[in-house]
């Protein structure tokens, strides 16, 4: 649009993709504060003299300076990265980390996924992306316990949450027995489907735990049930999306660091 001037805006952002563009430019997909999911050119950070490209990774929270228009009125729907300032950089905890690195891989796509619209603020959304990126990062808890708490709430904000606590069907609380994944979670013996899965009640009592953040119970849980967990958590996901996540099969659930290693990891690489 002739005689369009593009504004200057500020925001803080969580980097949840780059892509290549051009010999030195980029794609980044940011998940802002107030003005949710949007895309912004970054020029010549791929340079070694770039001021800036170092902050500009994945996973990193940063205060970010944008031009464009941030209602998406005029315009092309890109905008242009003019300063950006880290506020810290997640990603470079564990970057070395696959089983932490691969699940914050897998937060960050679902995060893009749960944002179809762009420039639609997602205030609580982006909390609770901040939130899981910076337990990743603090390393206290097993990379896999945090992506599923994550997924959990992230369905909850989406209006996707599993039964847990009644039957999904006719609603009779308790804990029951069966899950099924279509019928919306856990359902009670007179409205089982055929194909339900029979979880172990440790299992139903793992997802409350994460979904309602008792970490207590969630850390105290043997590796078994973690990975009956996980796969509950990411079947009820992919059948609300209807597509599957690209990352969620990469992540490893076989061997996450011990806690204590993590911190003694994190350690290591602020110093």
């Amino acid at each position: 649009m002739s005689g369009y001037r593009r504004q200057l805006y500020r925001d803080d952002a969580l980097v949840l993709r780059v892509q290549k563009l051009g010999e030195s430019d980029r794609i980044i997909t940011l998940l802002t504060r107030r003005h949710g999911r949007l895309r912004a050119v970054a020029r010549g950070v791929r340079r070694t003299s770039s001021r800036f490209g170092a902050r500009l990774e994945p996973f990193g929270h940063i205060d970010v300076q944008l031009a464009g228009d941030p209602q998406g009125n005029v315009g092309s729907s890109l905008q242009s990265v003019s300063q950006v300032e880290g506020i810290d950089l997640y990603g470079k905890r564990f970057l070395a980390d696959y089983p932490r690195y691969t699940a914050a891989s897998a937060i960050a796509e679902t995060a893009e996924r749960l944002t179809p619209v762009e420039r639609e603020p997602a205030l609580r959304l982006f909390q609770l992306t901040l939130g899981a990126l910076r337990a990743l990062a603090a390393g206290e808890h097993a990379g896999t316990l945090v992506l599923d708490a994550y997924l959990l709430r992230s369905m909850a904000l989406a209006g996707w949450a599993p039964a847990l606590a009644a039957c999904a069907v006719c609603g009779t609380p308790g804990q029951h027995r069966a899950f099924s994944v279509p019928a919306g979670g856990a359902v009670c013996p007179d409205c089982r489907p055929p194909g339900a899965a029979h979880p172990a009640p440790a299992t139903i009592e793992l997802m409350s735990a994460l979904t309602t953040g008792d970490w207590r119970i969630a850390d105290a849980t043997g590796t078994g049930v973690q990975r009956e967990c996980s796969g509950l958590v990411a079947a009820h996901l992919q059948w609300h999306l209807e597509r599957g996540l690209r990352s969620l099969p990469l992540v490893d659930r076989d061997h996450p660091a011990p806690a204590g290693r993590q911190r003694q990891e994190t350690g290591e690489q602020e110093q």
